[in-house]
């Protein structure tokens, strides 16, 4: 019997054996030259951790709170279409798989089983990622996902317009899930569809929704708001003059726009700009517990994670979901003990070594 995976690496591995060729392009590529792609990791590479010894750290807290939800780490499943491409449980397998390691998951507008169906299925808690779909579907969709228990609403703001990856592009990559969110509204596809969803550029080109939105999406709902895709101190500090609860710094896995730095890089001055107003997260390019905390002490609330949940849905359903999210906390508590830290919440700081020029507003003069 072969060894279960060490590392998130080892997942990877496993997925890309036991996916299609088209399936593994689809979860693995990155838009255009994929040059943001790579970058999401290098740049968490190049942060160093700066380890403090000689300390009891006998009693280890890695617990936390997102908009006052308690996780048992603050590492979080990030939201992302089409489980089923991995696994014909989906986002059921998903919602049980971070329901067993404690933690919250983002279900996506574009997932294959329906909101309520994956509420049924979840015991931790939930946000609704939001695509503005047009008033009467984005109405519709925030009702229900209140309705349905969800504890916040994650907008996407990243993709104002579609951008198909080149892979799948050459791959002629088409999903073919039904979108379990949908299932009621007799809508063509092109107008229900995400930004990568259909082959080629046939997705609705609906006005994506812009800040004078924003007030309209808070009064469908009583329901916090989070601005995913957001990486600039200058949307941030607009973000939190409108009032959001959180910010999710996310280059959306550098699947939508090529040429940005890595999602880690933004977080200072993110951070900065929101000014303890709105709690921030990051996702992309998470791979090791020591990215976790290198993106706290850098004054993220909390991680998310992407890629590696399709590599653990992939090899073991909602129990490889579960096992991705417990090697991270092994390694998040791990790399805790090296830093001479017992609690999460309460990091010390310079935790982190930050190179000369990384970064924005970092550059050689």
């Amino acid at each position: 019997m072969s060894m279960d995976p060490i590392n998130l690496y080892d997942y990877e591995a496993r997925a890309k054996l036991t996916l299609s060729h088209d399936t593994w392009d689809f979860i693995d590529a990155g838009a255009m030259d994929e040059f943001t792609t790579r970058r999401n990791r290098s740049a968490f590479e190049d942060l160093t951790l700066r380890p403090r010894f000689l300390r009891d750290i006998g009693e280890r807290d890695i617990s936390t709170t997102v908009l006052g939800e308690k996780i048992s780490m603050p590492v979080m499943v990030s939201p992302a279409g089409s489980h089923m491409v991995a696994h014909p449980d989906g986002e059921l397998a998903t919602a049980r798989g971070a329901g067993m390691s404690d933690t919250l998951m983002m279900l996506s507008t574009s997932s294959n089983y329906s909101m309520e169906e994956v509420s049924e299925a979840a015991t931790g808690p939930l946000w609704f990622q939001l695509y503005h779909r047009g008033y009467d579907l984005t109405e519709m969709l925030v009702h229900r996902a209140e309705e349905a228990g969800f504890k916040a609403i994650c907008l996407t703001v990243d993709t104002p317009s579609p951008s198909p990856k080149e892979r799948d592009l050459r791959n002629q990559y088409s999903r073919g899930f039904e979108l379990g969110n949908f299932r009621a509204t007799d809508r063509p596809q092109s107008e229900i569809s995400g930004t990568d969803e259909t082959p080629g550029w046939e997705v609705s080109r609906a006005l994506p929704i812009t800040w004078k939105e924003l007030e309209w999406l808070r009064g469908l709902t009583s329901l916090p708001l989070v601005l995913k895709g957001i990486r600039t101190a200058e949307d941030a500090h607009v973000a939190v003059e409108n009032g959001v609860n959180g910010i999710l710094v996310s280059t959306h896995g550098g699947r939508q726009m090529d040429s940005t730095m890595g999602a880690i890089e933004m977080v200072p001055e993110v951070v900065e700009a929101a000014k303890g107003q709105a709690e921030v997260y990051v996702d992309s390019g998470v791979r090791r517990g020591s990215d976790v905390i290198k993106a706290l002490a850098l004054g993220a609330r909390a991680v998310a994670i992407g890629r590696p949940l399709f590599w653990g849905l992939a090899v073991n359903g909602a129990d490889g979901v579960h096992g991705v999210l417990e090697l991270l906390r092994e390694e998040v508590d791990r790399a805790m003990s090296y830093c001479g830290q017992t609690n999460i919440r309460e990091l010390e700081p310079n935790l982190v070594n930050i190179p000369y020029g990384w970064g924005p507003g970092r550059m050689a003069p």
